[in-house]
């Protein structure tokens, strides 16, 4: 009797064993797809406030192309004028902050043409000899990368 109480109670035992290794299993198995998907929706969050930024930044480039073409016609008198300094100064301070949204500027100017990163407005055959073909001569409008993907593509005069 005594015998077949405790075969009875290790047949309990191994059922009670085989239940609870199934029950950690899949709890163990829900913990890891809930993990997977936290990480998944921190990775969509992170996407779309990238997505959000990238519409207010393509609103700021207009502004901070502006700064740079003023800059570039500023007449060489007005270079040292203090007024004209604290304007500019506006102008690092928007580059800055693009910076620190991960906002880079394409390289240009030497460079070979990259049809992923630029855009060619113009073929210029004049400068064939001082230029290698498919070099970059001149940036018409500058180009940006946001972490490591072009958000606006450089424009670009390109040896003929």
């Amino acid at each position: 009797m005594k015998e077949k109480k405790n075969e009875a109670n290790l047949e309990e035992l191994a059922k009670c064993q085989k239940q609870k290794e199934e029950y950690l299993a899949g709890w163990q198995r829900a913990r890891a797809d809930f993990l997977n998907y936290k990480k998944e929706e921190m990775e969509r969050i992170s996407g779309l406030m990238l997505y959000a930024h990238e519409e207010m930044i393509l609103k700021v480039l207009p502004i901070l192309d502006n700064f740079d073409l003023a800059k570039k016609k500023l007449p060489e008198d007005l270079k040292n004028d203090e007024n004209v300094k604290g304007v500019l100064q506006i102008r690092a301070q928007i580059a800055e902050f693009l910076k620190n949204y991960g906002i880079e500027k394409i390289k240009t100017i030497g460079e070979k043409f990259d049809p992923n990163l630029h855009e060619a407005v113009e073929e210029d055959s004049e400068t064939e000899s001082k230029a290698e073909k498919n070099t970059i001569v001149e940036e018409v409008q500058k180009g940006y990368l946001i972490q490591n993907r072009v958000l606006r593509a450089a424009k670009v005069k390109v040896a003929k």
